[in-house]
């Protein structure tokens, strides 16, 4: 069971480090076009943040390992609200908070339901992930500290995107 266990966190790795390649490319064309970015302070702290909760997840894995089916289920259904985000977002996905002048806001997809519907994934994944391996306090104590970054980023990009709106 622990190889099961591991493969799911890599395979949660790998999929960070597939958003952050998209994400990059993306950054990089959206500055081109004069798009700026906002809040970089506190972006190096969401990496380290997700590079802790993944690598504390790692680390507290009870032996035996154990895999949690309805927290794991829920967190396979976050993954597709993750794929509908960055496609409904297409060129404009970014993990950074990238802001063209001029440019409308997206609409489509999640956005028409909610505001910020990645950052709702990010809170249940950072909750969820350590739940399928019955690490309650690694789920609180990450859920704390996510919050707090979250609420941070989120007036920093609510601020960047007033004019656009």
């Amino acid at each position: 069971m622990r190889a099961i266990a591991y493969a799911i966190i890599l395979a949660v790795a790998v999929e960070r480090l597939v958003e952050v390649a998209w994400s990059r490319r993306n950054t990089r064309k959206l500055l081109a076009q004069g798009a700026a970015e906002s809040g970089a302070g506190h972006y190096p702290l969401i990496i380290l943040l997700h590079i802790a909760w993944m690598g504390t997840i790692a680390l507290a894995l009870p032996t035996p390992a154990a895999i949690s089916i309805v927290p794991l289920g829920l967190f396979l259904v976050l993954q597709a609200c993750r794929a509908w985000v960055m496609v409904s977002l297409g060129p404009y996905f970014t993990t950074r908070i990238i802001s063209r002048p001029g440019e409308p806001l997206v609409s489509g997809g999640p956005y028409r339901i909610l505001r910020h519907p990645n950052y709702l994934v990010v809170v249940g994944e950072v909750l969820l992930l350590p739940l399928v391996f019955g690490e309650i306090a690694v789920a609180g104590v990450f859920s704390i500290l996510n919050a707090l970054l979250l609420a941070w980023r989120i007036r920093v990009e609510d601020a960047a995107l007033a004019p656009r709106r």
